[in-house]
């Protein structure tokens, strides 16, 4: 039976290169916003002789998500993982400056998001499928206030979940990927010296051994 793998935040960086990754295992149900980039990546899956199902979407609608689970419900019954490598990456700024609208955003993408689609995705998984979130520890670094807030809340979230269904499944896991060349880090970090960073395929192939 074929496996299915679901990767919201896929048109470009770790989310792009697990989702080839996979393919070659998988039939990836790529998500994201940006449609030019999903038909990319599926031209780069199908060259490698993997298959893909293309959803443009934005995830914080949540009618959108409700279509989306609805469909992989009908198309296939299940899950067998789903990997959240969506993110909003507000731009750096003092704590006294955060902008309301980059705020709500961040607030919007990075938590209110992946609270829906946990709540979505949960009866896909079953007890057998895998959740994997993907942590940036950079909660209390300056500048970090918008960015680093939400994306503890949306780990802590994960981690609740991990502790919740620890018996029961589905399993949920936490990486940490190492620092990549991504357009995330670029807005980050522009200017830095790319040579040391990891390329995201290495570490899409590293961080899929460690669930084998």
């Amino acid at each position: 039976m074929t496996k299915i793998a679901l990767i919201t935040g896929a048109s470009r960086g770790l989310g792009a290169a697990l989702a080839k990754e996979l393919a070659t295992t998988h039939h990836v149900i790529a998500v994201a916003k940006t449609t030019g980039a999903l038909e990319e990546l599926d031209d780069a899956i199908q060259t490698a002789g993997g298959q893909a199902t293309l959803a443009p979407m934005n995830i914080t609608i949540d009618s959108a998500m409700q279509q989306l689970c609805r469909s992989i419900f009908d198309r296939w019954g299940k899950l067998d993982l789903w990997l959240h490598t969506a993110i909003h990456a507000a731009p750096l700024t003092p704590a006294n400056h955060i902008g309301e609208k980059d705020f709500s955003k961040s607030v919007d993408i990075n938590i209110t998001a992946t609270s829906r689609l946990i709540k979505y995705v949960a009866p896909l998984l079953g007890t057998n499928g895998r959740a994997v979130f993907f942590d940036d520890p950079q909660a209390g670094n300056s500048f970090f206030g918008s960015y680093g807030a939400t994306k503890a809340a949306q780990i802590a979230l994960a981690r609740s979940w991990q502790s919740e269904t620890r018996n029961t499944g589905p399993k949920v896991s936490i990486v940490t990927p190492n620092p990549m060349p991504t357009a995330t880090r670029a807005r980050f970090f522009p200017g830095e010296d790319r040579t040391p960073l990891f390329a995201p395929e290495a570490e899409a192939k590293r961080l899929l051994s460690s669930f084998e």
